[in-house]
């Protein structure tokens, strides 16, 4: 390194009187920072100081501590909001998947603030030998002082009435109440406005897309297109500086305004690839500090990435780096910031060794028995790219799964399909095929019929094909199944066509929170919004994903808001238990399904069919409430006989879907309206 050392003053950094510390990263200690870097294969590791504008290298400090993987020492004079990197000295061998460049300036992966965003250069992807100095093109990690421990909410892992996925750049930044210089951002998001219309939703808990620091796509930058959704992580502390220009406290102040209005936080993590992508790809931080331990590599050919993920890379969760940083990064979270729980994208990653994916994998088991993560929510999206990747049914208690067998299987009756109405019937009833053997309750399966990836809600029901064209691919991106309808008129139909696709939006929406298990929206399903038929819009950070609160569907707001606050009303969603029985006096929750003649139906009743009526009890004290769940996927209306009341009951209709009607006692009738869902309850 000393042939770099030619325009600033290179030092020694002097170890710790006593061993490494137990923490990795730079931390501000009295008279300086204690600095420990994790690297199995490097020789030497430096810490970069920066003028206070970052554009000057001014000190280089080599780590001279050395305990077993972490080098470290203490480098003095260093204040709260210094800039800083690190460079690593090591052997170029890539075949042995050794790509050590001190011309590669690194973001240290523990910096919990950077002072810039990521930006993709071909410089940053040149071999050693053929490279200039990085500095220039690199984010610098920014010194901060210790951050207290923040606050949790009451009851945060309590079964969601509603989990709501919200892109934070999409959701502000179209809002009239926001003001401009924070539309965009976490500051926006805590804005009464914002607030406001997640209690009147009756939101439980927001699961925000990703925060921390991304890089843009380098095909992305070179079509003039960029990153709207953040699943290209640079760092799994540091927030990006577009979401966040006050770092942690941002996070802090919208959690704290969420928490207050009774709302949990969850962050969606991406602990499974980096944007260092593949070996075209640039060095930012991991690659340059040690490759062949932080990601996963061939065996038979230790050069060659392993891509589990199709993103290029796969981090090394099975190894202790990577499941040390996994962790680190967890904790951090959710001790100083309060976060409440996490999604895990492609979260197969974190359970599979050389051998396969197991649900006692060490990340997953080291997970649930931390005790600071053992007791917030765990989401896993259980499906990755690489060998045994669709894994639906398979984590391990506590957590919880995205469903896809559920979205499939209820958009595949809404559409029509000959022979749906069994499956359907499952997923409704809380996927006790998925989740029971596991002996997990019917909140494992977190239900959705749209999310950020795939069409938007009012896109299911508009487009039977995929329009992908303004991602430059050819429209050969995203997927070309999706079991979509468009009412013979593809795209915006006239005035009687979209009033048939909002009916059908309101039946979707009122399936997904009346089924059993945990539902989720994605931000903007409740009042319409779409993506042109895009259902790959990762790259459209415009009028694409950006929500359009002008156009919003005021009342379909207002029914998604009456739909939660049904859920929370009947009891059957608030026991987290499988459905037993035969809709009788029962300990526990009982069902029924019946014909619409209101006899029990027979296993003939399931080779199709359009109707399905589940009959629900739960007991409480000695009261038993019963509830029916009506749904008509035809396009004509059917005769429904209810069931005997008790003495002194009678059944009214707390919902009509298709009129959108929701929340009121209505006198109860026998007709089952067009594509509907209706919900009765027996009351005295």
């Amino acid at each position: 390194m000393d042939a770099l050392a030619h325009s600033f003053t290179h030092r020694d950094a002097a170890p710790l009187e006593r061993r490494a510390p137990s923490h990795l990263g730079a931390r501000l200690v009295a008279g300086g920072v204690n600095v420990a870097v994790l690297s199995r294969q490097a020789d030497a590791i430096c810490f970069c100081l920066f003028d206070d504008r970052g554009e000057r290298e001014i000190e280089r400090w080599r780590l001279c501590g050395r305990e077993g993987d972490v080098f470290y020492g203490f480098v003095p004079h260093v204040q709260a909001g210094a800039r800083y990197g690190l460079r690593a000295e090591g052997p170029w061998e890539p075949s042995r998947g050794h790509r050590f460049d001190p011309q590669k300036l690194l973001v240290d992966p523990y910096a919990t603030r950077i002072d810039r965003p990521f930006r993709w250069s071909p410089e940053l992807a040149l071999p050693r030998y053929h490279a200039t100095d990085t500095a220039p093109l690199m984010p610098l990690g920014i010194i901060e002082g210790e951050v207290a421990i923040g606050p949790r909410l009451e009851g945060s892992r309590r079964a969601p009435n509603l989990i709501y996925e919200l892109p934070v750049r999409a959701f502000t930044a179209l809002r009239d109440d926001v003001p401009h210089e924070m539309r965009g951002t976490l500051q926006g998001l805590m804005q009464p406005g914002c607030i406001d219309h997640l209690v009147h939703l009756g939101v439980s808990h927001v699961e925000l897309m990703p925060v921390t620091a991304w890089m843009d796509e380098p095909h992305l930058v070179n079509l003039g297109l960029t990153n709207a959704w953040g699943y290209n992580p640079g760092s799994y502390f540091a927030l990006d500086p577009r979401l966040a220009p006050n770092g942690l406290s941002d996070l802090r102040a919208v959690v704290a305004k969420l928490h207050a209005a009774g709302i949990g936080v969850l962050l969606d993590v991406v602990f499974n690839h980096t944007a260092e992508s593949d070996l075209q790809g640039p060095t930012l931080s991991l690659r340059g500090l040690d490759n062949a331990t932080y990601y996963l590599h061939a065996n038979e050919a230790p050069g060659i990435l392993v891509n589990d993920t199709g993103c290029g890379n796969t981090l090394a969760t099975n190894r202790p780096a990577g499941m040390r940083l996994v962790m680190d990064s967890m904790r951090y979270f959710v001790e100083r910031a309060g976060i409440d729980g996490f999604r895990f994208d492609l979260a197969p990653v974190l359970g599979r060794s050389e051998s396969g994916f197991s649900a006692q994998s060490p990340l997953l088991s080291a997970i649930t028995q931390d005790p600071v993560l053992r007791d917030v929510m765990l989401i896993a999206e259980p499906w990755d790219v690489g060998p045994g990747g669709y894994q639906v049914g398979s984590f391990p208690t506590p957590f919880m799964e995205w469903n896809d067998r559920y979205r499939d299987d209820a958009r595949r009756f809404w559409q029509g399909e000959f022979g749906a109405i069994g499956a359907f019937a499952t997923r409704i009833a809380g996927s006790r095929d998925i989740f029971a053997r596991s002996h997990r309750p019917p909140s494992a399966s977190v239900n959705f019929v749209a999310a950020h990836d795939g069409f938007a809600l009012r896109d299911v029901v508009s487009y039977s094909h995929k329009h992908n064209e303004a991602n430059a691919e050819n429209n050969r991106d995203g997927s070309s199944v999706n079991h979509s309808w468009n009412y013979d008129v593809e795209g915006p139909g006239p005035a009687d066509v979209e009033a048939l696709r909002t009916r059908d939006v309101r039946a979707l929406l009122a399936t997904t929170i009346l089924s059993l298990g945990t539902p989720m929206i994605t931000a903007g399903d409740e009042f319409g919004r779409n993506q042109q038929g895009n259902n790959n819009a990762y790259c459209q950070d415009n009028e694409i994903t950006h929500l359009d609160w002008a156009a919003a569907d005021r009342s379909l707001i207002d029914f998604t808001a009456a739909l939660v606050r049904l859920r929370a009303r009947l009891l059957l969603y608030t026991c987290d238990e499988p459905l037993h029985g035969d809709a009788g006096i029962s300990t526990k929750p009982s069902a029924a399904w019946l014909r619409l003649d209101g006899s029990p139906k027979q296993p003939s009743d399931w080779i199709d069919g359009d109707c399905l009526v589940l009959l629900n009890a739960v007991a409480k004290g000695e009261t038993l409430h019963r509830a029916i769940l009506a749904i008509n996927r035809a396009h004509q209306p059917h005769a429904l006989m209810l069931p005997e009341t008790r003495s002194g009951w009678r059944w009214v209709c707390a919902l009509d879907s298709a009129t959108g009607e929701c929340g009121a006692d209505m006198p109860a009738t026998h007709t089952l309206n067009a594509r509907s869902v209706c919900v009765l309850i027996e009351t005295h």
